[in-house]
């Protein structure tokens, strides 16, 4: 043995290591990837280990350092206009694709931008990844220039947030946080990267995305508590499946329709979880809620056992907690302990997966309920409470037949978004869905302005031969309207419908109903002329006021290969109904104002 090995113990070791790491660059080479040599390509590298192939963020001081690292990797990033309009956009790409989407912002006001995208994510349980940029670690605390305490401020409406502490542990945590975003509920982390942490050395090789230790959610539920709830539902008389948008996201609507089919058991779902059953099959009732079909709601009212199935049972829902569902008992199958008996007492509570749940339901249940004579009941209430409207050629635009016009047009998947408002309830009312991951929306959080940067999401996610419609309110719509920039720039194909009425038209029918008719700040009669203002954009624009222009400017924009907008101007005095007053009986629907 030479002297040097005598000296050196770890030599041959260290010769093993060192052809270890050289083993792994030549590998890495030889895919194409970039070795990782410092935090920023760590960052990267633990994103494309987790599949990402699209990101969207804005650029800035801070996180300049990773988007450097982006300029040598696969991942296509899509620079918006706002940050706000990366967190939507992020957002509504982790719904289509159902995988978490990426958005990344610089520190301070950027950081900040993205906040209420990440609220809205965490209302609605949607997977996504911020990654933020912060000062330098020894600048942290000194109000330096952009600083902004992200993980502090984020914390409230994230799953989880890191403090990026070591370029040696960064890839890692952003893997951790990729892995967290998914499971069991899903929905935002945010990684906060000092600048100096991003440009700090290191050759530590991320590995897959793995979940913090402890942090595996539930699958199966408890099995005498199935066992009770299968028995509940076999002698129910008047069963009733609430569909939330939970079930989508465990990928269980298929499961979900053979439980309802097998069992002869009617439908009714959350406006999250439309899509989740097909609404032209004769066991759906639609979505139910303040806007909610009066059928669905009904049904809700008189049922004797409600099965909710990855839902909250938040107020928009449920009306008046007393008197919601008054006559059931309630089984809750839901991931999430908290959400059992939160809002809803849960009489027979099911935590697991929805539809692994659902699939021990069926195995338990011995027979189905004789529910003939309720079947019958809830088609009466179809045919008593229709989703109807009157046409007079002569008066203003009616938005429903603006939104059947576009539905007839299209096929059955076309992925429909929208911002927030009277246009939001009349495209989820008057649009008929039979596919989940089609309807994409701002629901617990009700976002003014989700709608575009959701559909700038939704067209990367979708196929390509995918028709992709945004249903937008004139008040929305303005307050995004900078991302059709991005639309043109990226030639994407899509199409956006602007219900004009010059009002924030749900804020005016509520002042009509509840304040006298006194339209404080609600006027919106200064709004731009929406089709000329796209074709400055490089969008194509139309204008449309009579019902005779609509089917061929629909097929129009539908057929035109790129973005392009249709000012629709309608009834301003249309009014969206049914509509359940807040913290009223759902089975009290007003059809309508002098009902409420």
């Amino acid at each position: 043995m030479s002297e040097t090995a005598k000296s050196h113990p770890d030599a041959d070791e260290e010769s093993t290591t060192d052809d270890t790491t050289a083993e792994a660059t030549t590998a890495e080479a030889d895919s194409g990837r970039t070795p990782v040599t410092d935090g920023s390509t760590a960052i990267v590298r633990a994103l494309e280990n987790g599949g990402v192939e699209h990101a969207f963020g804005v650029q800035g001081g801070a996180i300049m350092p990773v988007y450097d690292a982006l300029w040598d990797s696969d991942i296509e990033h899509i620079t918006m206009a706002h940050e706000q309009g990366a967190a939507h956009a992020a957002d509504a790409y982790g719904v289509v694709a159902n995988e978490p989407g990426i958005a990344l912002a610089t520190s301070g006001p950027g950081a900040t931008n993205l906040v209420t995208g990440i609220a809205d994510a965490n209302m609605d349980s949607d997977a996504m990844v911020a990654l933020t940029g912060q000062v330098p670690s020894d600048m942290v605390g000194s109000d330096a220039f952009q600083e902004t305490d992200t993980t502090g401020v984020t914390m409230p409406i994230t799953k989880h947030n890191w403090f990026a502490a070591s370029a040696d542990s960064i890839g890692d945590t952003v893997g951790e946080a990729f892995a967290l975003s998914e499971s069991g509920r899903p929905g935002p982390t945010l990684v906060d990267l000092p600048k100096d942490v991003s440009f700090e050395e290191t050759d530590n090789e991320p590995g897959e995305p793995e979940l913090p230790p402890g942090q595996k959610p539930p699958t199966e539920a408890d099995q005498e508590n199935v066992e009770d709830a299968a028995r509940a539902i076999e002698r129910a008389e008047k069963p009733l499946l609430l569909l939330g948008g939970g079930v989508i996201k465990a990928e269980a609507s298929e499961t979900a329709r053979e439980f309802a089919r097998e069992h002869g058991i009617p439908v009714v779902t959350t406006m999250p979880g439309i899509g989740s059953y097909p609404e032209d099959d004769e066991l759906c009732l639609s979505w139910a809620g303040m806007h909610g079909t009066g059928y669905a709601n009904m049904a809700i009212t008189h049922t004797d056992c409600l099965i909710g199935v990855g839902t909250r049972f938040d107020d928009r829902l449920t009306g008046g907690i007393d008197t919601f569902a008054p006559e059931a008992e309630v089984v809750h199958v839901d991931i999430d302990p908290a959400e059992i008996s939160k809002n809803i007492h849960a009489d027979y509570p099911c935590i697991g997966d929805a539809g692994t749940v659902l699939d021990q339901l069926t195995e338990e249940m011995e027979h189905e309920p004789d529910a003939r004579e309720w079947r019958e009941q809830c088609q009466t209430w179809k045919n008593e409470y229709p989703m109807d409207y009157s046409i007079d050629k002569d008066a203003p635009l009616r938005p429903e037949f603006v939104v059947e016009a576009f539905d007839e047009a299209t096929d059955d998947d076309t992925i429909v978004t929208s911002g927030v408002g009277q246009h939001q309830m009349w495209a989820s009312q008057y649009w008929e869905f039979t596919e989940p991951r089609t309807w994409v929306s701002s629901h617990g959080l009700g976002t003014m302005g989700y709608g575009l940067p959701a559909t700038i999401g939704a067209r990367f996610a979708a196929d390509d031969d995918q028709d992709v419609v945004c249903f937008d309110g004139d008040g929305s719509f303005l307050m995004t309207i900078q991302e059709l920039s991005v639309a043109v720039r990226e030639n994407l194909d899509i199409t956006v419908a602007v219900l004009n009425n010059e009002y924030v038209g749900m804020v005016r029918q509520w002042q009509d109903a509840f304040f006298e008719g006194r339209h404080m700040a609600s006027e919106y009669n200064w709004m731009p002329e929406f089709d000329k203002l796209a074709e400055a954009f490089g969008a194509k624009g139309w204008r449309v006021n009579d019902y005779d222009e609509v089917a061929d400017t629909v097929e129009a924009a539908l057929e035109y290969d790129g973005p392009s907008v249709i000012d629709f101007h309608i009834d301003p005095d249309a009014n969206v109904y049914p509509m359940v007053a807040s913290g009223a009986p759902n089975g009290k629907f007003a059809l309508s104002e002098d009902q409420l």
